[in-house]
């Protein structure tokens, strides 16, 4: 189960997190979170580059350390990317100095002021102690694609019905959502191209 959209209350909890940007510019943010994965990641890259889009990726350093060529490609290609964590820690299960310290690990690979918390969950408390080094990046529009009770025509329903300017749209290079993302990816690409909206990636 998840929502599309964020509810408002964790916005308002998480008030200095980045959901959306500008609403009067009718750019979108393609994000992709939990690679490098060879398989999923290469994909992504060879489509972007097909379809002239920059990106960002929120790269779990775990993937970094045993990818470093794809995490390369990644940059050389003109993609933005983020710290995801070295493991994928879920912040609500896991004690704060050491949420922290895995962070800074990823940030030994991974050098971004740009993070993303894994499943999108993070306490308060982490997110004051982030707050001076990192721009805490969220979504506005969830695709759904990690979900295996997710259809691929859901997934791609989901984007195509809730991107707005400035929206920051989440998919996954990640084995689990493979099969979704692959579906959904190129088609809300080609339908967000025919409305009007211009890609760009997070600074």
């Amino acid at each position: 189960m998840y929502l599309v959209r964020p509810p408002y209350l964790y916005k308002k909890i998480l008030s200095k997190a980045i959901w959306r940007l500008n609403p009067l510019e009718k750019k979108i943010y393609l994000t992709f979170d939990d690679g490098p994965i060879p398989e999923v990641t290469s994909w992504v890259l060879n489509l972007l580059r097909q379809s002239t889009i920059k990106a960002t990726f929120f790269c779990v350093g775990e993937n970094v350390a045993k990818n470093p060529e794809i995490f390369n490609q990644i940059i050389e290609d003109g993609h933005s990317i983020g710290n995801h964590t070295f493991n994928h820690l879920n912040g609500w299960n896991t004690d704060t100095n050491k949420y922290i310290q895995n962070i800074k690990l990823c940030d030994e690979l991974v050098h971004s002021n740009l993070f993303r918390p894994p499943y999108g969950k993070l306490k308060p408390t982490q997110s004051l102690l982030l707050n001076p080094k990192y721009k805490v990046i969220m979504w506005d529009v969830l695709s759904g694609d990690y979900d295996k009770e997710t259809p691929p025509e859901k997934c791609l329903k989901n984007v195509n019905d809730n991107v707005r300017n400035g929206s920051v749209i989440l998919f996954h290079d990640s084995l689990k959502a493979q099969l979704n993302m692959q579906y959904a990816l190129p088609l809300f690409i080609s339908y967000a191209k025919e409305k009007g909206f211009q890609f760009a990636r997070l600074e």
